[in-house]
């Protein structure tokens, strides 16, 4: 198996839900990776920040792909970035913010800055946790950089506004993103792995994926090896042949297999 990079969601994924730290096993892992010249790269809906944080001891093994595939960074250095248009943004946030019943938290992404729309309800704090940079800002005309993805953040849980924000935003790929978020953005991690590889210099079909959420599908269908987690939605399971229950134990397989 021709295996050049390996990129793994986060939430639900490489990380269980309620779970804020990655293992010790999967760092090991990705320091053997690195010795064998294949790259690890978080693929998440999260900021740069808040990642290379959470994978400070082995950053520099690490390529990094953010806000759903909107930007990526290597070495520090944003390396491929897609901004929304901002008029399409703006309406998407204020759709969030005035039709989620009083219910939903709205927080508009820069290259490396979270705004946010708040009402106390548990968003700010779920930010300030992930160690996100961040701001509160009651208007997106506030915000003064491009912006690259919208989301709302519902925490009694997306099911009652999946059906309401999904299909009226699909031109902005717009997504469930676990229990309690739905994402918009002209990227998603798809095109992500795809200008990873681009500026890299090896093709999607050497490129391992994990993921367990609709928001990976475009990762998933893109790259020669995708994985779905056991616990994702039936109608994921289906779409994909392989399952796991842990990447990391895909990931060990993989590296006795070299």
């Amino acid at each position: 198996m021709a295996v050049k990079m390996i990129c793994s969601d986060l939430d639900g994924t490489l990380l269980p839900y309620g779970q804020s730290a990655i293992s010790g096993e999967i760092c090991e892992e990705i320091r053997e990776l690195a010795g064998r010249g294949i790259l690890f790269c978080p693929a998440s809906g999260r900021q740069y920040t808040s990642l290379r944080k959470l994978f400070a001891p082995v950053a520099e093994h690490c390529v990094f792909l953010c806000e759903n595939g909107g930007i990526v960074f290597q070495e520090g250095k944003a390396i491929a970035k897609t901004p929304m248009p901002r008029d399409l943004a703006e309406a998407i946030a204020w759709d969030m913010w005035n039709n989620s019943d009083g219910r939903g938290e709205v927080m508009l992404s820069g290259e490396n800055m979270s705004y946010l729309m708040e009402r106390g309800i548990g968003m700010h704090h779920r930010i300030h946790e992930i160690g996100n940079n961040h701001t509160v800002i009651t208007d997106p005309a506030q915000i003064p950089e491009e912006i690259i993805k919208v989301s709302v953040y519902l925490p009694d849980g997306v099911g009652a506004y999946a059906d309401r924000f999904v299909p009226k935003w699909k031109q902005a790929n717009a997504a469930v993103a676990g229990p309690y978020w739905i994402d918009t953005t002209l990227a998603n991690k798809g095109i992500g792995v795809q200008s990873l590889c681009d500026a890299l210099g090896f093709s999607p079909a050497e490129v391992m994926a994990f993921g367990d959420n609709y928001n990976d599908v475009a990762m998933l269908d893109l790259v020669g090896h995708p994985y779905i987690m056991e616990t994702a939605a039936a109608e994921l399971r289906g779409r994909y042949a392989d399952h796991t229950p842990r990447p990391e134990e895909t990931i060990r397989r993989l590296l006795q297999s070299l």
